[in-house]
């Protein structure tokens, strides 16, 4: 089954580079044991542009979405999201931005508590001018582009791993975010669900514009990427995309 999901409409044109990093440094802990985990890194990714970061455990890939989700406070450098600097945001600031930035982790995240259809209409949630009928039917559109149409009413302790990871996926992308952020999102999917996903992924950076920045380690998508980059103790350098 293809996924073509029938909602995927036109975002409006940025007038500036989605994400745009620059001299960005970050540690963790303290006096003897702190350590450095980011080294200046610079980046820019424009609307539209799907970028691939790979590299080694533990180099600081995850530490970097972090920061460009906004969910970290950025100790030294500067990350700027839609023309925004996030170096001494607030945290109302980040909680703003945050609603216009889709994210994918491998933990999925989702709610014990609520249905596989619940969890995903979190997300058509924070589209503006929304009635509930149409969240709920965005909800259950998106499931079944994941192919998961059948699996509207199951909780998450009823689904796989590779489900939650779909229904963590239709989650961040019924919001229609403008900057989509994912960490391995393959990593629990077979390799034709995992295809499908990433095919979805590039066709909502062309048709909406979002920009798109992912982690992974599976050398079979590496085809989607526009640009591949590789993080190495925590630089990052350019990579020569060889697909083929």
């Amino acid at each position: 089954m293809p996924i073509r999901p029938k909602s995927f409409e036109r975002g409006r044109a940025l007038t500036s580079a989605a994400i745009s990093v620059s001299q960005l440094c970050h540690w963790y802990g303290s006096g003897t044991t702190r350590r450095q985990v980011l080294q200046r890194v610079a980046l820019e990714i424009e609307p539209g542009e799907v970028v691939l970061l790979t590299g080694p455990s533990g180099c600081g890939k995850t530490t970097l979405l972090t920061l460009v989700g906004a969910l970290r406070q950025v100790q030294e450098g500067s990350v700027r999201l839609f023309g925004e600097e996030l170096h001494g945001a607030g945290r109302a600031q980040r909680q703003q931005l945050r609603r216009r930035i889709g994210m994918i982790f491998q933990g999925h995240n989702l709610l014990r508590c609520l249905s596989s259809e619940q969890n995903v209409q979190m997300g058509a949630d924070l589209l503006e001018g929304l009635g509930y009928r149409a969240r709920r039917d965005q909800a259950r559109e998106w499931l079944r582009a994941v192919g998961l149409g059948d699996h509207l009413d199951k909780l998450p302790h009823d689904l796989s791993g590779g489900q939650k990871q779909r229904v963590a996926i239709a989650r961040a992308l019924a919001a229609k975010p403008a900057l989509l952020l994912a960490d391995e999102p393959t990593a629990a999917l077979d390799s034709r669900t995992g295809r499908e996903v990433v095919d979805l992924l590039k066709r909502l950076a062309r048709e909406q514009g979002c920009a798109v920045l992912m982690v992974t380690h599976d050398p079979r998508i590496l085809d989607v990427a526009d640009r591949l980059l590789r993080m190495e103790d925590g630089q990052l350098f350019s990579q020569q995309l060889q697909v083929g």
